[in-house]
């Protein structure tokens, strides 16, 4: 297990390093495996200053579990360009690296199998989920009022719930066996399901010749 290097940090700086280490602690030995031992040596700290930070394991599960969902409804807010642009880039983000890859499948399996039986959990899972499909709610709302087409807000709703579900279907596909597809295979059914849903055509992103980032993101592949 490698450490972490910390350096001389603000109080706010440390609980972020350490919860790093702590989702990187799940992602490679699930929940039980990342005990406070686990996290401090990951973190090259002793465990007594872990809980100088974090009242217990669960309190920096629970924050670990935070940090991760946020980390997603950042990535709906945080999209540049036209109505058009912003939708075609949010189901972009949502299939390609760093969202989907092994580790974030081990981090979503590892948490999710706790949802159910942890109320503190599945408090975060329902607020993270509600914040996330607010964000792509308004993604549509944009896009429908962008094109003149009136759209109430059940029906936005209803559209987001069932975009979600279409975009968490293939990211599970990708992360499981993303060797089983062609280049750009999920990002390409993924556009087609959601315009025939929406009843609208999406033009995606266009990489440039420079964006090599872009390019190789286009690979889904188990890693």
């Amino acid at each position: 297990m490698s450490r972490r290097d910390f350096h001389r940090a603000t109080e706010a700086e440390r609980r972020h390093d350490l919860i790093e280490a702590t989702l990187d602690c799940i992602a490679e030995a699930g929940l039980q495996g990342a005990t406070v031992r686990q996290i401090a040596d990951k973190a090259g700290v002793t465990a007594g200053l872990i809980r100088h930070y974090f009242a217990s394991k669960d309190v920096i599960l629970q924050e670990a579990y935070k940090v991760l969902i946020t980390r997603l409804t950042e990535k709906a807010k945080n999209l540049d360009g036209t109505p058009e642009q912003r939708l075609a880039s949010f189901i972009f983000v949502n299939l390609t690296e760093p969202v989907a890859n092994s580790r974030s499948l081990s981090l979503w399996a590892a948490f999710i199998s706790r949802v159910s039986v942890d109320p503190a959990l599945a408090a975060i899972h329902r607020e993270g989920y509600l914040s996330f499909r607010q964000e792509l709610e308004q993604l549509l709302a944009d896009f429908f009022a962008a094109r003149g087409v009136a759209a109430d807000p059940a029906r936005i709703c209803t559209l987001a719930i069932a975009m979600n579900g279409i975009l968490d279907g293939l990211w599970l596909e990708g992360c499981l066996a993303g060797e089983l597809f062609g280049e750009g295979e999920l990002v390409s059914i993924a556009f087609s399901s959601i315009e025939a849903l929406i009843g609208h055509p999406i033009k995606p992103p266009t990489p440039t010749e420079t964006d090599r980032e872009y390019r190789d993101a286009l690979r889904i592949h188990h890693r």
